[in-house]
């Protein structure tokens, strides 16, 4: 029997266009859709199928505002069995103090329910981006990490993880307990049942407070880079048309003289 951890975290959905506050601190949020880290999607899927064939229980873990029940309810629905939301006031937290919090709540939970086998993360969150949490965690609990996993094999007391490189794959063998960032891509997560659905209605949503003092990292500022516009130029299909059309539209690129 597995006991898998998958921690999870509330994100702009992909696609949707980010502004940043006036005070360059934060995302502006007032129309943004939210949904889960893509990497953290395939870590949750891959927890799941690891249960179902091994028996054992999928624990999910946010760290987030009251609006982020919604990630735990879409993970009920594709299979986690117990969900724990550590409360914030949606403020957004440095590497540091997430940390912290996470790892303070796999103490209490693993004081309760017995040890964890196995910690998955996404390989970074999609909005920050940071590739720090999952290692400051494994860190502070004394366990093996490896990140940018593409492929999960349980053994009898340790799990083998491939790491995809340039022309191959690294293969890590580590020992339970263990931690692991999982790289989008490693499964196609899948799609919430009807059934499933409505019986994430009735899941139970525990909370965990829990707090932690500021890291030592601090915002400087966000910035979002200037959109840049493309252009299809439809060129004529016949020869010395297209030829001509060609060199007037690489001269407005600058990339020819004109005449002298």
């Amino acid at each position: 029997m597995m006991r898998v951890l998958v921690c999870v975290k509330r994100v702009p959905a992909p696609g949707s266009r980010i502004n940043i506050t006036d005070d360059e601190q934060d995302v502006d949020t007032a129309h943004l859709g939210f949904t889960t880290s893509p990497h953290e999607e395939c870590a949750l899927e891959e927890a799941v199928q690891i249960v179902e064939r091994e028996g054992g229980e999928v624990v999910v873990l946010t760290v987030g505002p009251a609006e982020a029940e919604e990630q735990l309810r879409y993970a009920a629905s594709v299979g986690g069995t117990s969900f724990v939301l550590v409360p914030t006031d949606g403020t957004a937290l440095d590497p540091q103090r997430t940390a912290s919090i996470i790892t303070q709540a796999v103490n209490e939970s693993e004081s309760e329910g017995g040890q964890f086998d196995l910690i998955l993360f996404g390989n970074e969150s999609a909005d920050s981006a940071g590739f720090q949490v999952g290692v400051r965690v494994a860190h502070a609990l004394g366990r093996p990490m490896v990140n940018g996993i593409k492929g999960i094999e349980v053994g009898e007391s340790t799990f083998t993880a491939q790491r995809a490189i340039d022309g191959g794959l690294e293969v890590y063998e580590v020992p339970r307990p263990a931690v692991l960032g999982i790289l989008e891509g490693i499964n196609l997560p899948r799609y919430p049942t009807m059934k499933g659905r409505l019986a994430s209605r009735k899941a139970v949503i525990g909370e965990a407070p829990i707090d932690s003092d500021a890291g030592g990292l601090r915002r400087v500022r966000l910035h979002r880079p200037e959109e840049t516009v493309s252009q299809t130029i439809m060129l004529p299909t016949e020869a010395a048309a297209a030829a001509t059309a060609v060199v007037d539209l690489l001269e407005e690129l600058g990339v020819m003289g004109g005449e002298s």
